[in-house]
């Protein structure tokens, strides 16, 4: 559950509940449309709680907003707000890695089969390979200055698959591409920091510097290797 989707949750259980007691949830009867509502809130928002693996005890939730509402509360305001972060950002990582975890084993076949070109072609003649796992053949040198990553650059390119099946082309659009060199996938800003304006580069991207476990659009799938041909046009002033 979104952490925007947490809070609503906490606040309606926390309402409902100041306002009754505990002692008097057994009477309560739906009476009214806005009693229908109320307890409509409480089995949609339960059932998404349990469903998420999330239970939060809601005498407690109440005394906090109730507290809160006295200004008598056993958590500073920032101190909360941090906590909440916190386990939201840890529970959102380890989603992440179970996930990951998961789509490997369902693409285990695919990510054998870019590993294998990526051995094989750091054996190929010309082939330059860096700590993060690029490689990279220079077609054309240019006598440029390299950029930096705090620099937009100008470039014509064409992304493919190992297999050849093309994703993008800024020749096919006729028209050069235009980016700051921090603000795209990391293979790309590594390699463009390589590159003296003028240069035409191969690159062999592995998954881990490109779109990783998550893939791109519909052809570039999870654990896709890329390979681009970029030529760096002009840095951008």
């Amino acid at each position: 559950m979104k952490i925007k989707g947490i809070i609503v949750m906490i606040a309606v259980i926390a309402l409902m509940l100041g306002s009754c007691g505990k002692s008097s949830l057994k009477n309560v009867k739906l009476a009214t449309k806005e009693d229908s509502l109320s307890y409509a809130f409480g089995i949609v928002n339960y059932n998404a709680l349990t469903q998420d693996s999330l239970m939060l005890d809601p005498m407690i939730v109440a005394k906090a907003m109730l507290d809160g509402k006295e200004k008598k509360t056993l958590m500073a305001d920032d101190i909360a707000r941090a906590y909440i972060m916190s386990f939201i950002s840890k529970r959102e990582a380890f989603k992440a890695d179970k996930k990951a975890s998961l789509d490997k084993e369902v693409f285990k076949e695919y990510i054998a089969q870019n590993e294998a070109f990526l051995v094989k072609n750091k054996e190929k003649a010309g082939v330059t390979s860096t700590a993060s796992g690029l490689q990279y053949e220079v077609i054309k040198m240019g006598s440029g200055p390299k950029p930096t990553a705090q620099n937009t650059v100008k470039v014509h390119y064409v992304g493919t698959l190992i297999d050849g099946t093309e994703f993008d082309s800024s020749i096919k659009r006729k028209e050069p591409a235009q980016f700051p060199v921090s603000g795209v996938i990391p293979g790309w800003t590594e390699a463009l920091q390589l590159m003296p304006v003028g240069s035409k580069f191969k690159l062999y991207l592995p998954q881990s510097i490109a779109y990783g476990a998550t893939g791109a659009g519909e052809i570039i799938k999870p654990f896709s290797t890329l390979v681009f041909e970029v030529e760096l046009l002009e840095i951008v002033k």
